[in-house]
């Protein structure tokens, strides 16, 4: 369709029942999702011109347990959010993929940019785009040129797996425009973590990447991190009462690049001792043993933290699997204990609530603070979301009490700072 007709659908309600239904945007905001959409067709136009165009959409993501877990091959409880990216996009002839992302430069990859990564790009937008393309080749898929205008409501820097859903994106329109919309999306994450691993030179996990790519509330067990085994669980949490809100306390990320690092490497350096690669491998029953045996020369060694991060991965592993059997069943109060639990074991154990380079400033300590006592008696939770250090916290809210809680935060945090959201139905989608 044109942009014309792609503008007239929009307006007149012809996306309506996909954004409330499948992208779970709530009814009150689809006057304002209309907006965005259509001026992202302005915006198309005024970019590239007009064509037969087509509209996609990929959420972003909210780690729900499993923290720390995944780079140690451990389990892990995520969803997609109601928060996303869109894309208006055209296929052109010439095989090379424009992209212009609102507020970014634009991205230009030649098809010659596909052939093998390039150390110059790393951490560049175009490597990812380029490691997509890569990714579908290898697969056997076909790839082709396209223009597209994204525009996100994904909160960078708030865990919610802003680079993630670009990554997905990509993989979701050379899915349809040039492969019929047979590529999964479960396959469509793996090559995303493919694109981020060896173009854009970051070595990251499956989670972010599948959570966007799948929608809903999924489990991951990354026992085979090759081959992890994905559930879809079906739970609906506003049908449950609740809704998610993420709390972005405004820390400074600067310098915070060792603390992330040291999480996964004191866990590795734990299981080195066992014997294994990773903590999956071994049990908590072992680490007990090795302690029991030689427990001073170990602590010397490699240091209490890092004998803690081992035992909050093991318990954390367990809780997990224990809110999937929580979920199945519709024990929601289950599942709100493991959420309790896990932040918890972060802020004791894993210790990745505050970095000790600026004790001072502890916004997720204050934040979980003021939420847990705002939350007593009503059967909210909380906990530490995504990486820690610094950013946001995570609240299961009664729906009656969002907007109190609301204005609690922002009164602390600033304006904005609290975002309500809710779990996306689908993942990576097509909407016209």
């Amino acid at each position: 369709m044109t942009i014309c007709e792609l503008k007239q659908t929009i307006l007149s309600g012809g996306i309506d029942a996909v954004l409330t239904e499948a992208l779970s945007v709530s009814p009150e905001a689809v006057s304002a999702q209309r907006t965005r959409y259509a001026d992202a067709a302005d915006a198309f136009l005024a970019k590239y011109g007009d064509g037969d165009v087509s509209l996609y959409s990929v959420g972003g993501r909210s780690e729900i347990s499993g923290n720390h877990t995944d780079h140690n091959h451990g389990r892990v409880i995520a969803a997609s959010v109601n928060l996303d990216i869109l894309a208006v996009v055209k296929p052109t002839s010439d095989g090379t993929v424009r992209i212009q992302s609102a507020g970014f430069p634009e991205d230009v990859v030649p098809p010659s940019a596909v052939e093998q990564p390039n150390p110059a790009d790393y951490g560049k937008s175009s490597a990812i785009i380029a490691g997509m393309e890569k990714a579908f080749l290898n697969a056997g898929y076909r790839i082709g040129g396209f223009d597209a205008y994204t525009t996100s409501n994904v909160l960078k820097g708030s865990g919610l797996s802003s680079s993630a859903a670009f990554e997905v994106m990509v993989g979701n329109i050379l899915n349809h425009l040039y492969n019929d919309g047979k590529v999964s999306n479960v396959e469509i994450a793996k090559m995303a973590q493919f694109s981020e691993n060896v173009y854009f030179g970051k070595p990251c996990g499956l989670m972010d990447q599948t959570a966007c790519a799948v929608g809903g509330f999924i489990t991951i067990d990354f026992a085979d991190p090759k081959n992890p085994v994905i559930e879809k669980l079906g739970f609906d949490l506003t049908a449950a009462g609740y809704r998610l809100c993420v709390v972005d306390t405004g820390g400074n990320h600067a310098d915070l690049t060792d603390d992330y690092a040291s999480v996964p490497a004191e866990m590795k350096s734990v299981a080195r001792e066992l014997g294994v690669s990773v903590l999956r491998e071994t049990s908590r029953e072992a680490l007990d043993a090795l302690l029991e045996e030689k427990a001073a020369d170990l602590r010397a060694k490699l240091g209490d933290r890092a004998i803690l991060r081992a035992y909050h991965f093991f318990a954390e592993n367990e809780r997990v699997a224990a809110q999937v059997e929580a979920l199945r069943a519709g024990d929601l109060e289950g599942f709100k204990a493991g959420v309790t639990a896990s932040g918890n074991s972060s802020f004791r154990f894993l210790q990745n609530v505050y970095t000790t380079k600026n004790v001072s400033e502890q916004g997720l300590s204050l934040a979980l603070c003021l939420t847990e006592e705002f939350l007593r008696g009503t059967g909210g939770v909380c906990r530490v979301h995504g990486g820690g250090f610094a950013g946001t916290i995570q609240a299961f809210v009664p729906a009656e009490l969002t907007a109190a809680y609301e204005k609690k935060m922002n009164a602390v945090f600033g304006e904005g700072a609290c975002h309500i959201l809710s779990v996306r139905r689908d993942g990576a989608s097509k909407i016209l």
